[in-house]
């Protein structure tokens, strides 16, 4: 990985803010330019980052410090995502990355919701880039970063269940029921879980995991499932649905930093983030398979896709052509790079 060019790009990100606009969107800066680094595009990173930090809001100001002793009053308190950045900026400072993980992790595990998974995607990019190698401080620094975003925007599915049924994520998938009434911003449609007949038990329906093995082979297993199922099920809101997928990969790329102990919690936390996210925002029925991408197979078909979605320029499309680029070099199922291309059909290219 060329470190020099993503530091660069984390250097320049790292004085916006985790959302801008009046609408608070994520900004999905630092994600992108580690796929395109990773992915061997690290020329284009520069001319792309010039034109997405065009949109971004500069990073809120500290307002009141956070400690060690107080953090949990502001735990979920996006007004202070500042303050956050402050404090995980000063603790990323004075203790190895690793172990600044290891102690945020199960404290945010509960608030996996946070930024529509944004959150937990950033932490998941950025702990590849350390895994890598890129001990920096720039890469520690995007670390904290996605950590004080994942604090400040805490937030819970608010009716799930542990995993203890016989099904594996594809059927799980499939047998999710939907709010009756898919309308509204994530928070209000979460909260109609509350009231819809089986979302209990069909969360719980997944196969548990027999041990941390298990646990991130189910994770694997999901991702791959998400995916393809977004080829079939992303027109319904085709932006945020990519997150059913990339989300759990971001998970499961984390893993190798975390104790196995904590890898069965954490595939249990995102398989229902992810279903509550179907639930909420994906449609009962698949779209006719005339209406959707074909991708060719092969030794250049990740290299085709890859460059399509760089080419193409927009964040989403980006992130989910890296997953779905792995999950065809893990399956060799086109339909995963079908996926990718399907998000281009909704999307925009950006300039």
């Amino acid at each position: 990985m060329n470190s020099g060019i993503l530091n660069d790009a984390y250097e320049r990100f790292h004085g916006t803010g985790p959302e801008w606009g009046e609408s608070q969107l994520t900004n999905h800066g630092p994600m992108a330019v580690e796929v395109m680094v990773r992915r061997g595009h690290a020329a284009d990173v520069d001319r792309w980052v010039g034109a997405y930090v065009r949109r971004l809001d500069d990073l809120p100001s500290a307002t009141e410090e956070i400690t060690d002793l107080n953090w949990q009053a502001a735990l979920g308190d996006g007004r202070r995502i500042g303050d956050w950045t402050a404090y995980f900026t000063r603790q990323a400072g004075e203790r190895p990355w690793q172990e600044l993980l290891v102690t945020w992790w199960p404290r945010l595990l509960p608030g996996i919701v946070a930024g529509t998974t944004h959150a937990v995607i950033r932490v998941g990019h950025a702990v590849r880039a350390l895994l890598a190698g890129d001990q920096s401080p720039a890469a520690v620094a995007e670390l904290a970063h996605g950590l004080a975003f994942w604090a400040a925007r805490a937030l819970s599915v608010p009716v799930t269940a542990e995993p203890s049924g016989a099904l594996d994520p594809t059927a799980a998938l499939e047998a999710l029921p939907r709010i009756p009434d898919q309308q509204g911003n994530v928070g209000a449609r979460l909260g109609r879980l509350r009231d819809l007949t089986g979302w209990r038990g069909s969360v719980a329906a997944l196969r548990p995991a027999a041990g941390p093995d298990d646990a991130r082979a189910r994770l694997t297993d999901l991702v791959d499932a998400a995916t393809l199922r977004y080829l079939t099920h992303g027109h319904a809101s085709p932006v945020l649905l990519v997150h059913t997928a990339t989300a759990p990969n971001a998970v499961l790329h984390t893993l190798p930093a975390l104790p196995r102990e904590m890898w069965a919690p954490s595939l249990s936390a995102v398989w229902a983030t992810t279903a509550a996210i179907l639930s909420a925002y994906a449609p009962e029925r698949a779209a006719p398979r005339a209406e959707l991408p074909d991708a060719a197979a092969g030794p250049d078909a990740v290299t085709d896709v890859l460059d399509w979605a760089i080419a193409h320029g927009d964040e989403h499309v980006i992130k989910f052509a890296d997953t779905a680029a792995e999950v065809y070099t893990r399956t060799g199922h086109p339909d995963a790079l079908a996926a990718a291309l399907r998000i281009g059909d909704f999307v925009e290219p950006r300039a």
